[in-house]
């Protein structure tokens, strides 16, 4: 942990502030929190993770439907742009990393090499090419929701980037983001139930990454569809036990997932309200949650653990920001975060393709 520094801020600080911060408490919600903080040193550790494999074809996980002899082609043929990184959804969150470092890293040595990266794929002739993919009947429902999600939380990073390179990257690829947008807008009426797994098709992680597009760049309509639906899957939701978490296989947390993603779109009182029906142990100040523990890095499945402990660590520091007595919640996210952050590397691929992603994503999101 020597590349990473840990910031306590320690709690003498509250004895020391005025009785009005004392009648405040949102004025102190981050003040006990452990910040996990991104150095260079880190930044291009995580860097290297995408970088390695966003034009690493094979191995590969396809995950189509082929529909006649004609669908029998390569990675690379099917996806001229995602085709890396194991499968299409790691390969575009790992873009996603790299324009997010490099955001926030413009000098790192290897920029020159991610922007290479970033013009020989992101190109309007190669999206055309990933949109014929989801027109064909075959695949419409193709990383329905979770490459969806990622495909959006890419492109409000292009978006947010005042960069004349980022700006054509994102003018090219803004075609397949307003594709899925309308796809999510015909999928969600049909969804009767909320899909509820601790993996990829989990529609509260789906709907956390999409309403943040949609606020990001202040698509109301979207925001309001994606907000309708939440409330209509989740706002009765009660009684959520962590207790029976993580299932062997769990990158992401039902319960956690669905608690951040009320958070967003909940008034602050009414979401405390809502949430001690949905998971009232997350008040008790003692409240510990014990990070997932990975027996085989190489194996594909028992390394989603790692992940858990990631987007778990997203989820706490979320709902903590929320509402201020839940501060302590903070600690239990660096825990997560810090417990399972050693063990991103390029040691094996089953885990390097996509774990850098989600570290980045939860010590962003603190």
């Amino acid at each position: 942990m020597s590349r990473i520094f840990l910031t306590l801020f320690a709690c003498t600080v509250l004895l020391s502030c005025d009785n009005g911060a004392k009648n405040n408490p949102s004025n102190l919600q981050n003040t006990t929190k452990n910040a996990v903080l991104l150095d260079t040193t880190e930044a291009k550790r995580i860097m290297a993770l995408p970088l390695h494999c966003l034009e690493t074809e094979y191995p590969n996980k396809l995950g189509q439907v082929i529909g006649s002899a004609q669908d029998l082609k390569s990675p690379k043929q099917l996806h001229p742009i995602f085709y890396g990184c194991f499968d299409w959804h790691s390969s575009v969150h790992g873009y996603w990393s790299i324009v997010k470092i490099l955001k926030t890293f413009p000098d790192l040595a290897e920029s020159k090499q991610a922007r290479l990266i970033l013009n020989d794929k992101l190109t309007a002739a190669h999206v055309e090419q990933e949109i014929a993919f989801f027109l064909d009947a075959n695949n419409t429902s193709f990383e329905r929701t979770y490459g969806w999600a990622w495909l959006l939380q890419l492109q409000a990073e292009l978006l947010t980037w005042k960069d004349p390179e980022a700006e054509k990257w994102a003018a090219s690829l803004q075609p397949l983001a307003n594709l899925l947008v309308k796809r999510y807008e015909e999928y969600l009426p049909k969804l009767v139930y909320p899909i509820r797994s601790g993996q990829h098709d989990n529609s509260a992680f789906g709907f956390n990454l999409a309403i943040d597009y949609a606020r990001t760049v202040q698509d109301s309509a979207f925001e309001s569809v994606l907000e309708q639906h939440i409330k209509r899957l989740f706002m009765k939701d009660r009684s959520c036990s962590i207790a029976f978490e993580p299932s062997g296989t769990d990158f992401l947390s039902p319960c956690l997932e669905e608690a951040l993603v009320m958070a967003k779109i909940l008034p602050e009182e009414d979401y405390r309200t809502w949430l001690k029906g949905f998971m009232p142990d997350l008040f008790a100040k003692d409240f510990k949650l014990e990070p997932g523990i990975v027996k085989d890095r190489t194996d594909g499945k028992l390394v989603h653990l790692d992940g858990l402990n990631f987007s778990r660590a997203t989820c706490l520091n979320g709902i903590a920001s929320k509402l201020p007595e839940l501060h302590h919640l903070h600690e239990q996210a660096t825990n997560h975060l810090a417990f399972s952050l050693p063990h991103i590397s390029n040691d094996d691929y089953m885990g390097s393709h996509w774990l850098g992603t989600f570290a980045l994503y939860a010590i962003t999101h603190q």
